[in-house]
């Protein structure tokens, strides 16, 4: 198995790759060995003034070609996408960490994405009102808002980008794309599809840089008339407002801390199976992660006992392994966050069921982690942990149950598991979160909205939403005499 790093990257700007001119660059880190495997050039001003020129002028060409020749570029590229999956998903695992099955998974969704958004870009439709007269007609018009800028993060690189620019461009936007610097080459392996698939130039650009500086001058531009971004709830909260300067629209999935509820009648070993599937994927480094189980006090020890029994036998290593079903953390950084976490739940009276310490050797790998009876107090009731750590509490009452998973200033994902369709609806009914899943886990779909309220942002990726999230409502008032 090939395991160089198989990516050259670079900054994309009105259709050429280049270095760009500031001379700076960071160097790329394989998360499972703490290796240097490339480095990341970072864009200048001069970069970016290029690059809001290009997708300005580039937006007055893709607006004006057809949904249908737009679909049929967006195909053209998931195809070479598709032909090309063994090498990005190689590249997505030594810059993310996660498992090639994984990988290949994530990129699988991606295209059928990007698929989804080449159909539902032809249908754009408006309406037509009636008038007040018979020689007055009222048309309600679909527009593409205009040149956008997205910030995707680095957890999912392939599904957070197609996403974001799948929508823009089925809705006829251009846009210009900054990449997480942790996950590079996965958005330009995709890149390249879409410029062999025939994308004109400068309609997608891409650009990398130190966050806070192309985030502050990509949205004081006027160009610009949409953001969306994938990240940390502080970091949505100050985009949002350096967006608000300038009326800029915003499309914000932002951070998760999602609840598990198990009811006493769910088939334990099931739901303890897809949970712990969810849970472990990505290392947990995942928005919709199950964070915090709220198991009924009946059943409580045993599915303490049978998730902890799971996650002991998970084999954890390098992605490019056979057998390997979690990989590494992201970085150094993450691994010490999680780490002062749980020693924070066991310090407060929680108890370690298993694991809760960085593994020894290269890398940045952290021990599969449960703890139980989470203490009310610790860090981890109320801050995300984005880490394979699931912490378990008793409940005794569907009453209970809702209001301890309501507890926190999230709301994006949570699940359900229970046999009792009255349960079941109280919980759809009552979470305060965008998105329920009960009995399963499969909460995000192509044809599905994906997003969350209250400090989980607001916003849709995803479905039809996705496209109307990079369109504008114009209406037209017509009478003649």
């Amino acid at each position: 198995m090939q395991t160089t790093y198989d990516e050259e990257i670079r900054l994309l700007v009105d259709g050429e790759w280049t270095l760009g001119t500031s001379g700076k660059s960071s160097d790329l880190y394989n998360p499972a060995t703490g290796e240097v495997i490339g480095s990341v050039p970072h864009a200048s001003t001069g970069d970016l003034d290029h690059a809001l020129d290009a997708t300005a002028k580039a937006f007055k060409v893709w607006k004006n070609t057809t949904p249908a020749e737009r679909g049929a570029i967006l195909n053209r590229a998931a195809e070479l996408m598709e032909k090309d999956i063994d090498r990005i998903a190689r590249i997505l695992t030594m810059e993310g960490g996660k498992t090639l099955s994984e990988s290949k998974w994530e990129l699988t969704f991606a295209i059928e994405s990007l698929r989804w958004y080449a159909e539902e870009g032809r249908r754009a439709y408006g309406r037509v009102v009636p008038g007040r007269i018979l020689s007055h007609r009222q048309l309600v018009l679909k527009e593409p808002v205009g040149p956008s800028a997205a910030f995707a993060a680095w957890n999912y690189p392939s599904s957070n980008v197609i996403r974001k620019i799948g929508g823009g461009l089925a809705a006829g936007c251009s846009i210009i794309l900054k990449p997480a610097e942790e996950t590079p080459g996965t958005a330009i392996a995709m890149a390249r599809c879409f410029i062999k698939a025939g994308l004109p130039a400068g309609v997608l650009q891409i650009v990398f840089g130190v966050p806070a500086e192309i985030s502050n001058y990509l949205l004081a531009s006027p160009v610009i008339k949409k953001i969306s971004f994938t990240g940390s709830t502080a970091v949505g909260k100050l985009l949002q407002t350096q967006a608000a300067q300038t009326l800029k629209r915003c499309t914000l999935e932002l951070g998760g801390h999602a609840p598990a509820i198990v009811n006493h009648d769910a088939d334990l070993e099931k739901s303890v199976a897809t949970l712990a599937t969810l849970k472990f994927r990505n290392a947990g480094q995942a928005c919709v992660s199950p964070t915090r189980f709220y198991v009924h006090e009946n059943v409580y020890n045993e599915v303490v006992r049978l998730f902890s029994e799971r996650a002991s036998k998970l084999r954890v290593g390098s992605g490019l392994e056979d057998g390997i079903e979690m990989g590494p953390m992201i970085a150094q950084r993450q691994r010490e966050r999680i780490h002062g976490m749980v020693e924070d739940a066991i310090g407060k009276g929680s108890s370690l069921a298993l694991g809760g310490r960085p593994m020894d050797g290269k890398g940045y790998f952290f021990q599969p982690t449960v703890i139980s009876d989470l203490a009310p107090d610790a860090r981890i009731q109320t801050e995300e942990p984005f880490a394979p750590v699931a912490s378990f509490m008793p409940f005794r009452t569907v009453d209970e149950a809702i209001e301890r998973a309501n507890a926190t200033s999230y709301g994006l994902g949570s699940f359900v598991f229970t046999r009792d369709a009255e349960f079941a609806h109280r919980c759809e009914a009552e979470l305060e979160v965008g998105m329920v899943g009960v009995n399963n886990t499969m909460l995000s779909t192509p044809e599905t909205p994906f997003g969350g309220i209250n400090e989980s942002g607001y916003g849709h990726e995803g479905g039809i939403e996705g496209v109307d999230a990079y369109q504008r409502t114009k209406t037209v008032s017509e009478l003649f005499y």
